[in-house]
């Protein structure tokens, strides 16, 4: 069987919805606590404090 191609249309939601999912996982909150907090040598956190030190914060 031949492959398929999308219609236009749905091209466009499946972009659309990818888009969402990402904004959605970049959008959550990591609570305090909670097992996805931010381990405090992480590099994120390095690099927070080299921005604050840079910034004369």
């Amino acid at each position: 069987m031949g492959v398929t191609r999308l219609k236009r249309k749905d091209r466009k939601n499946k972009t659309v919805s990818r888009l969402e999912v990402q904004a959605l996982k970049l959008a959550t909150n990591i609570e305090q606590g909670s097992r996805s907090a931010e381990p405090k040598n992480s590099q994120i956190a390095k690099n927070n404090a080299a921005l604050d030190k840079a910034l004369g914060k």
